[in-house]
């Protein structure tokens, strides 16, 4: 019996059948958006420095590859603004429909894209195009994806099943790493010359599987609703700027962990302590699958102990753990750097993001969630996911290679989620307004 089964017993077998098929449809949706977002990164850590810019100055090409990968987080809340503001109005599944096809063509078309050697400067500028892109996509579909569960289950429930959709994650990372795992076992010249684009090329088949899936009935409650904000944002930013500001605060610890852990780790532990691909990738699919689990268990917790009690706990392991991440990366030893990694993204990342994707939806009204949550979430991202992996290479190239300064990085941001986290009501176990 899956979780989505379990816990849809408490209610009529017809709202119950209608929930497992919301969850599931909301889970696989996420999970190819993720694939499709969450390659990037992978490539961008081991092959985009070396293909999309110019040779000489290997950490100056790392840099400049981290920023086209912040360039996919900076787009994440215009997509929000967008999707949202219109997934308010005429409904969800056109707009679920429409972001999917932006990110799928986007990834596709990465995986055609000459390189900096046969086309020049065109190169990175069509790759930072082309990544945006992707932001657009992923910041309109994260928003519909998680209220379509959120407002349609059991209020106790709710911290478990909002954080179902999160598993999506995962399952697009397993799948991302698991496809650069396979071409990254070609020899070097093969891997570089195609064996990266494989991954991109393959996301085309999640595109079909996104259009094909069926409209549901909580689609068709939203479409019904006449009580709609007309300009969502502008009431957002004139009504209700606290609760915006909190869910953009709740973001930023878990996403600075997500970037360091996920992303920049894989760079670092490559290109400055000579590790192989093999060895990172594996953490990060380690992690992932431990993720599989973690999620759902940290949002049932959540129902038990309260959002603010889990958040507290992963802010503080995210700060005492700052220093200790980069100690032990440092000993090479290939068992405890995949520990290391697991630990990092199961504690700084998973435990916050679960349960925030309820906790995002539970801060707004109906009128404005789809709009409030998404933006909210996505601005958080942005403004940590994006510019965490740039700022942390330039932090280490002004050190001279030091880590501690990635550290205090990682700090700052656990103290800014915690003093959101203060700020943000109790939402477990209360009905949403």
């Amino acid at each position: 019996m899956t979780v989505a089964d379990d816990v849809t017993l408490s209610v009529a077998p017809d709202e119950a059948a209608s929930l497992r098929r919301i969850v599931w449809s909301s889970v696989i949706g996420t999970a190819v958006e993720w694939y499709d977002f969450l390659i990037y990164g992978t490539a961008t850590a081991l092959v985009f420095n070396r293909v999309f810019f110019a040779a000489g100055n290997p950490t100056l090409a790392t840099i400049a590859a981290f920023g086209t990968y912040a360039v996919g987080f900076l787009a994440r809340p215009l997509g929000a603004a967008i999707f949202g503001h219109y997934g308010d109005r005429v409904g969800r599944k056109a707009m679920l429909a429409i972001t999917i096809m932006v990110m799928g063509i986007g990834t596709f078309l990465i995986g055609l894209l000459p390189t900096y050697q046969q086309i020049g400067i065109a190169a990175p500028l069509l790759l930072i195009g082309l990544r945006f892109l992707q932001g657009i996509g992923l910041g309109g579909e994260w928003g519909g994806a998680v209220l379509m569960v959120v407002e349609n289950c059991p209020t106790h429930r709710r911290g478990l099943l909002g954080s179902m959709v999160q598993v999506g994650n995962p399952i697009g990372n397993l799948a991302a790493i698991g496809m650069f795992a396979l071409v990254a076992s070609l020899p070097e010249s093969d891997f570089m010359a195609y064996g990266w684009r494989i991954p991109f090329l393959i996301s085309i088949l999640g595109l079909y599987i996104r259009l094909n899936m069926e409209e549901t009935a909580a689609f068709r409650q939203v479409q019904a609703k006449k009580d709609v904000a007309s300009m969502p944002l502008v009431e957002i930013f004139r009504h209700h700027r606290r609760p915006f500001f909190t869910a953009v605060g709740l973001k930023i610890s878990e996403i600075a962990y997500a970037s360091i852990g996920g992303v920049f780790v894989m760079s670092y532990a490559t290109a400055n302590l000579g590790l192989s691909r093999t060895v990172v990738l594996n953490g990060a699919f380690a992690a992932s699958l431990v993720a599989l689990l973690a999620i759902p268990l940290f949002g049932w917790l959540s129902d038990l102990v309260g959002r603010k009690t889990m958040f507290y706990a992963s802010c503080l392991f995210s700060a005492l753990f700052a220093f200790p991440l980069f100690w032990l990366l440092n000993t090479r030893d290939p068992a405890v750097v995949i520990c290391t990694i697991v630990v990092a993204i199961t504690f700084g990342q998973m435990v916050m993001f679960g349960i925030g994707a309820p906790w995002y939806s539970e801060l707004f009204s109906a009128r404005l969630r789809y709009s409030g949550a998404s933006l909210g979430f996505q601005v958080g991202a942005a403004l940590s996911g994006g510019l965490t992996p740039l700022i942390a290479a330039s932090l280490m190239a002004w050190s001279g290679g030091a880590t501690w300064p990635v550290s205090l990085l990682l700090i700052a941001c656990a103290a800014i989620t915690a003093t959101a986290t203060a700020f943000a009501p109790e939402m477990a176990n209360k009905e949403l307004t």
